[in-house]
């Protein structure tokens, strides 16, 4: 009896089957549960120092305020431009094939893997008084260097990637039959992109969307760079946290978790509207 159950046991179906087929799975959950506990306890453990009378006093200073109401003010107008500018020219890099499009491709994503500092110095040459195209900005009037206008720019620059990459992947999903129906039934291109290619990309759009802003809101070093840090005008919600970080850490604290809270609400409503709009 005992030579049978060590047969059973050795069997493809008995338990030692079961242990090796076992053993991968478990060690998926045990990696998604590491994952998940390195991931979010920071983020808890802002939310357990910070109580609820630090919220609501970080909420009720108006410094605290006008740094909010700063970054959601350019975090949305960057986003639309992105989405403005940036939905047509992942569609084009999406359905075209053409001479140096992994250059293109490439100079496009280009600043996901700069460094926020060597960002903000390239928008300086670029776009400051002295840079590339200073002169032409001074001439028209414009100035981005210290000014509201400035944040916008560097947000765009840092986040446009996230949602041009995103959106990309997004349009080569679609299926090029559609877009062949479309035509044959006398569809313009900019109908069809319109009609379908987009309303098929949506989730992914979404996606690369809520990606983008949150990027935007947490964007620190190019703005310090570029427009510097300066009340009511260019300090956004990181760089008052950071301001407050060497003297008042628990007000750094307090206004960290507002911004974890505001930067969940807004991606987590992307995801809804986008769902929503599939129905």
């Amino acid at each position: 009896m005992a030579g049978a159950a060590a047969q059973g046991a050795g069997a493809p179906g008995g338990v030692g089957g079961a242990l090796r087929r076992a053993w991968f799975p478990a060690l998926l959950g045990i990696a998604l549960t590491a994952t998940v506990l390195f991931l979010t306890l920071p983020i808890v453990a802002i939310f357990v120092d910070s109580g609820p009378g630090r919220l609501l006093d970080a909420l009720g200073d108006p410094s605290s305020r006008d740094a909010l109401r700063l970054s959601l003010v350019t975090t949305t107008i960057a986003m639309a431009v992105v989405v403005v500018v940036g939905t047509p020219a992942a569609y084009l890099l999406a359905t075209r094939r053409f001479r140096g499009r992994e250059l293109v491709v490439t100079l496009v994503e280009l600043p996901l893997v700069l460094p926020p500092a060597v960002a903000g110095i390239g928008l300086l040459a670029a776009l400051g008084p002295r840079g590339l195209l200073g002169g032409a900005l001074e001439d028209a009037g414009i100035r981005l260097v210290l000014e509201t206008a400035g944040v916008v720019v560097a947000l765009v620059f840092v986040s446009a990637p996230f949602f041009l990459r995103a959106a990309q992947t997004a349009f080569a999903a679609v299926d090029p039959r559609w877009h062949e129906a479309s035509r044959t039934l006398g569809a313009s291109e900019a109908r069809t992109f319109v009609r379908i290619a987009v309303p098929a990309a949506l989730p992914g759009l979404a996606a690369g969307l809520a990606l983008a802003w949150g990027r935007a809101l947490g964007e620190f070093g190019a703005t310090l760079m570029f427009a510097g840090s300066f009340r009511g005008i260019t300090q956004t919600v990181p760089l008052a946290i950071y301001d407050r970080f060497a003297t008042d850490f628990d007000g750094a604290l307090a206004l960290s978790a507002v911004l974890v809270a505001v930067s969940a609400g807004l991606l987590l409503s992307v995801k809804l509207i986008a769902r929503d709009a599939l129905r």
